[in-house]
């Protein structure tokens, strides 16, 4: 079945103004290096550990602004012939030289962060560039890689009132995957769209993008049939996976790890019960669903009285042992969810 790995790259140019998550803007180009090749180091003691991989995720931040070539090489052994090997691209980074090296190296999937289609929000972001500077970045993407997506934020204050009567835009694009997030606002932002205006774009955008031909495959996922993201699949799936780099997460076995690139990761000891239900209960985020029949053990009563609770409220339809999310289920999610933790 073969390994799954996610690397964190924490750097970037400037701190957006609605990122909340850990990032090192202004790193030199000799610590970038160093955390490069001390990555090299940690795959070098996992050994045959992460030999055969399946799929690799090249998260951040931003990747590229180190010089990705000594991990390239030391992963690039170890990939298995199919593997999906994702990188994530800023709109200013892309350039044919890096494109072309990306290629070389093994990288067959792009995710570039677009965030919004709007020049006026891409200024109140931070992001330093334009909606036409975003749309040329891809194109060129498109030109070395014929599996990239883009990613957007709905929610962000100042967008337009039909924040998805943009989204036609995109037709030209060639996406085979459309990431569609609603804010996060740990930021304190002020005059953000309230939980019912995202809804409603949310629901917007499903609509525009299904008519470009991607399909929701998970809440916040859209893709053409074939390619979805087998990495996000894998881990939806309750697969192992490891996770290096600054604060990158990995699931193995009872295991769950915090890596910080020291002598050695933070780890917990999960419960075999709470392990079961992890590896499980993040399959009702997917169009896939949750198939009951297939969990391996029996299903808890808990379990059976939540799942019949909310296919009787609308949120859950039954197809046999399938049970998956409705439309309205999809806004309510975290609290289905909540429902069997």
């Amino acid at each position: 079945m073969g390994v799954n790995l996610y690397v964190h790259f924490p750097f970037c140019r400037r701190k957006c103004a609605y990122c909340a998550l850990h990032s090192r803007p202004g790193v030199s180009a000799a610590d970038r290096a160093g955390y490069v090749a001390a990555l090299v180091e940690r795959v070098r003691q996992l050994g045959s550990c992460v030999d055969g991989l399946a799929t690799v995720y090249f998260g951040g931040g931003t990747p590229v602004l180190c010089d990705l070539s000594p991990l390239l090489n030391a992963l690039a052994p170890k990939l298995l012939p199919d593997a999906e090997f994702t990188v994530e691209l800023h709109p200013l980074d892309v350039a044919p030289d890096l494109l072309s090296r990306l290629r070389d190296g093994g990288v067959n999937r792009i995710s570039m962060g677009v965030q919004s289609l709007e020049d006026d929000v891409l200024s109140a972001m931070g992001r330093g560039y334009s909606a036409d500077d975003a749309e040329r970045a891809f194109c060129l993407v498109r030109k070395t890689f014929d599996n990239a997506g883009i990613d957007l934020i709905v929610g962000y204050p100042g967008e337009r009132d039909d924040w998805a009567a943009l989204l036609p835009r995109l037709s030209d694009w060639g996406l085979s995957h459309c990431s569609v997030y609603a804010l996060q606002n740990e930021r304190g932002l002020k005059n953000v769209a309230d939980d019912d205006t995202v809804l409603s774009r949310l629901a917007a955008a499903a609509s525009r993008l299904r008519d470009l031909g991607l399909e929701r495959y998970e809440i916040s996922n859209y893709a053409v049939p074939g390619r979805e993201c087998r990495h996000n699949m894998a881990v939806w799936r309750g697969e192992d996976y490891f996770g290096l780099g600054e604060g990158a997460h990995g699931r193995l076995g009872l295991l769950r790890t915090i890596d910080y690139l020291g002598p050695s990761a933070a780890t917990e000891t999960v419960t075999p019960a709470a392990d079961w239900a992890e590896r499980r209960l993040f399959r009702l985020r997917t169009r896939e669903g949750l198939d009951v029949s297939r969990l391996g053990g029996e299903l808890p009563r808990a379990w059976a009285t939540a799942l019949a609770k909310r296919v009787q409220e609308g949120l859950l339809v039954q197809d046999g042992t399938v049970y998956r999310l409705t439309e309205r289920g999809t806004e309510v999610c975290d609290s289905i969810l909540a429902d069997f933790v």
